[in-house]
């Protein structure tokens, strides 16, 4: 876990990111562009050096976008992205290249992510050839030294992946990442597909492997309890926005945005004989196509006010790195 925050300059940071995909007419778009889906709608976000942040939100809020898009899978259409004072919207070729040696990520889908034409050791050692490290006999050591740390065997080096369970597969998935030896992993809800025993065996893993080489997580996920265990910040987002920020035990301790109560009331509490009161928001989830004016939540939610549809909300420091975009604390 993470040290205070209060006098370090963020590893990663994220300002006014927004990734809008363009809806084109029908027969190949000859009626031209139509609108744009806005994924994600202006975000920012810090990540500090040996910390974990919590991206959580209901599917389709655009938080799995906003990964792609500061690795530049997914090319941003505006804001700024920077690493180790480095912008990276300004890098191309080669410099791109070398800088993804310290940025990763591991996807949601252990197997669609594995070539299954290529024994796991060929995959393990594509990214070393990818980016120039080594030669043959060091990439073959870089590559069992990397699966011994995630609790694979030497054996394994040889197998195609749908010889593995979803687990090990998710392993593999991992030690992909870090055989460049990076320094930021984006993990894309990567036990979301998983057992809820093998989750918690990466999730330690996960951790484990944060305090033996100073990694950085930018943990995406749906699953709050997932992400307490694991986090040390947490951002919750709707429809593209951040609405929320907090450290983990203030934001479980206390939720301000009606959004993050009505996730939090639909969390499964351990005792059966513990009542808590659940929210049901009403209407379904707005189209990114066309978001709501104002507030993108104030068409769902049980507070709004007249100004809620006139005016987005300011973000607001209301504890301790507490910070909640609503209208209610204005």
């Amino acid at each position: 876990m993470s040290q205070q925050i209060e006098e370090r300059s963020p590893l990663l940071h994220i300002e006014g990111l927004k990734k809008y995909f363009p809806v084109r007419g029908v027969f190949g778009g000859l009626g031209g562009v139509k609108g744009y889906v806005k994924a994600v709608n202006d975000i920012s976000i810090d990540l500090y050096e040996g910390e974990t942040y919590g991206l959580v939100g209901e599917s389709g809020c655009g938080k799995s976008t906003a990964g792609r898009s500061i690795l530049r899978l997914t090319e941003p259409t505006e804001g700024s992205i920077t690493y180790n004072g480095q912008d990276i919207l300004q890098l191309s070729g080669k410099d791109l290249q070398e800088l993804r040696r310290d940025l990763q990520m591991v996807f949601q889908d252990p197997y669609s992510s594995l070539n299954p034409r290529k024994r796991i050791g060929k995959i393990l050692e594509e990214p070393l050839i990818i980016q120039s490290i080594g030669d043959k006999k060091e990439r073959i050591d870089r590559v069992m030294e990397i699966m011994e740390k995630v609790g694979m065997r030497p054996d394994h080096y040889y197998r195609f992946p749908h010889e593995f369970s979803g687990g090990q597969r998710q392993r593999f998935g991992l030690a992909r990442a870090l055989v460049v030896n990076p320094k930021v992993i984006i993990c894309d809800e990567p036990v979301s597909a998983l057992d809820v025993s093998i989750q918690s065996q990466i999730i330690n893993l996960l951790q484990s492997l944060q305090e033996e080489l100073n990694l950085s997580y930018l943990f995406i996920a749906h699953d709050i309890s997932v992400v307490r265990h694991i986090s040390d910040r947490i951002g919750v987002m709707y429809l593209g926005k951040i609405v929320e920020e907090a450290p983990t035990d203030s934001l479980f301790k206390e939720q301000l945005h009606p959004y993050t109560q009505a996730l939090f009331s639909a969390v499964p509490l351990p005792d059966p004989k513990q009542k808590k009161e659940r929210i049901i928001l009403k209407g379904d989830l707005p189209s990114p196509l066309n978001p709501p004016s104002g507030c993108v939540f104030h068409t769902r939610c049980p507070f709004a006010m007249d100004i809620c549809s006139q005016a987005e909300p300011e973000k607001k420091e209301m504890g301790k790195d507490h910070f909640v975009a609503c209208h209610l604390y204005n």
